[in-house]
């Protein structure tokens, strides 16, 4: 067996994971698992880095401890968001959220200087308001001291590998979410951070999927046990991990990486760029092995996440399973909702917001929580299809199959409303995508070997009512 480290960090909670691959066998073990807090300091919304940071070594302090010999580490994180380092080597100040609403109106002043159509012609990144570009903007314009005294700027994968190496990298397939990186040349388009008043000399060197980034610096190779161990750039952002570990045998599948967001797409060679895409808001973000994910950003289980959350305040507690207890013992929604109505981004109070929109667009609002907990289960499944077929409109090859991996593919009720509404089998598993494919990447597996090595259930479509 050799023995790897994944280190998957969501943007609710991180994990240190530790993977031993044998011949067609694969144990992965959650070491340590940890909250990815979010905190607000006057008004500014930023993760906390070091204790994010400080987790991530007492996991591999945990690991260490067993005398293990270590093959290496690889980092995966969520997208966009990044860190300044100072001239120093120090981190400027905390890294700001995605889900700040600083950018707020930012993009149609950005628009102003360089058209929303000549940015998605030069990134094919779909326009959404926390863009790393928008992010920077913003920042600019506020005066951010972080941003002005940045010697580098690092996205989140990268800045954890920072602290863990002391090396500097820009990692392909995280710099591909910033709106920054022109596709084809697989750069930073100086013209795109000419807008931001920046210089593309912020940005380390760029590296793909495979490469390394540096060792264990010397005083983390020595206080957590495990030597001076290689730190692997995997694809830092985690969904390009968690499609790199789609167990797909052939061509004509869409993927479908089921979290707090619900990432939808399809693997092409080249990025996909016109007045079809364009209209969509389709997106083109960089893959492992050279290739291009094509793909739609939906709001995913954020919804009920939130939701849960009142529902506690209110005193009332539920587990996953009887959610979908409640919701199968229901007929069919009467109408559906659109997850990714901007009313539900960032409400105080989810049920409300979902209430309200019912309201606005002449629904019935849900009864009580299971219908409410029936309605987003209903309104996802909608919203797949709906981006199925625009999937199906532009691929080259017929689709035949949908894989559901992540957290969202353990939900058979799910699974089942996704495959009846696309009309396709529905392929789940595996739950642990992101940090799967982190591995897979380390250890040089292609995708044609998981069928051996995971276990998937297969959703077959029955006739929608």
């Amino acid at each position: 067996m050799k023995h790897y480290i994944a280190i998957d960090l969501g943007a609710t909670s991180g994990r240190v994971i530790l993977a031993s691959l044998g011949e067609n066998k694969l144990e992965m073990e959650t070491v340590h698992r940890f909250p990815t807090p979010l905190i607000n300091i006057n008004g500014k919304y930023c993760w906390n880095i070091y204790s994010i940071y400080d987790d991530i070594v007492k996991g591999l302090s945990e690991i260490g401890k067993r005398g293990l010999e270590i093959e290496s580490i690889g980092v995966d994180t969520w997208g966009v968001d990044f860190v300044c380092v100072a001239a120093d080597g120090t981190l400027a100040g905390l890294p700001r959220s995605y889900r700040d609403p600083y950018t707020e109106g930012i993009p149609g002043e950005f628009f102003e200087k360089m058209p929303r159509r000549e940015l998605y012609n030069r990134t094919g990144i779909q326009i959404m308001n926390f863009n790393s570009v928008f992010q920077l903007y913003a920042q600019k314009k506020e005066g951010c001291s972080a941003l002005e005294n940045a010697k580098s700027i690092l996205f989140m994968p990268d800045a954890i590998s920072y602290l863990l190496t002391g090396e500097k990298v820009c990692e392909y397939t995280i710099l591909s979410t910033s709106a920054l990186m022109d596709p084809h040349s697989k750069k930073i388009d100086p013209e795109i951070l000419k807008v931001c008043s920046l210089d593309a000399g912020l940005f380390p060197r760029i590296v793909f999927p495979g490469e390394k980034v540096g060792t264990l610096n010397n005083a983390l190779a020595a206080s957590t046990g495990l030597g001076k161990i290689p730190v692997i750039a995997v694809a830092g952002h985690d969904t390009g991990s968690a499609v790199a570990a789609v167990p797909a045998v052939k061509e004509g599948f869409v993927y479908l990486s089921s979290g707090t967001w619900s990432l939808m797409g399809i693997e092409t060679r080249e990025p996909v760029i016109n007045d079809r895409m364009f209209d969509l808001n389709f997106t083109n973000e960089g893959g492992v092995a050279g290739t291009t994910r094509l793909l739609k950003n939906i709001t995913g289980m954020w919804l009920l996440e939130q939701c849960i959350l009142k529902w506690k305040e209110q005193g009332r507690s539920y587990t996953y399973a009887q959610l979908v207890q409640m919701a199968q013992e229901l007929p069919p929604s009467s109408g559906v909702i659109d997850p990714d109505d901007g009313s539900f981004a960032s409400p105080t109070d989810m049920p409300a917001a979902i209430c309200a929109y019912c309201a606005a667009n002449g629904m019935e609002a849900p009864a009580d929580d299971a219908h409410m907990v029936r309605l987003i289960y209903d309104s996802l499944a909608a919203k797949y299809a709906q981006v199925f077929r625009s999937l199906q409109e532009i691929s080259p090859v017929k689709l035949e199959v949908l894989h559901i991996i992540g957290g969202g593919s353990q939900n058979r009720f799910l699974n089942q409303l996704t495959a009846d509404r696309c009309g396709v089998s529905v392929v789940a598993g595996p739950a642990e995508g992101t940090a799967l494919g982190n591995v897979m990447v380390q250890a040089g597996i292609h995708r044609n070997h998981l069928p051996q090595l995971i276990h998937t259930e297969t959703f077959n479509p029955k006739k929608y009512e």
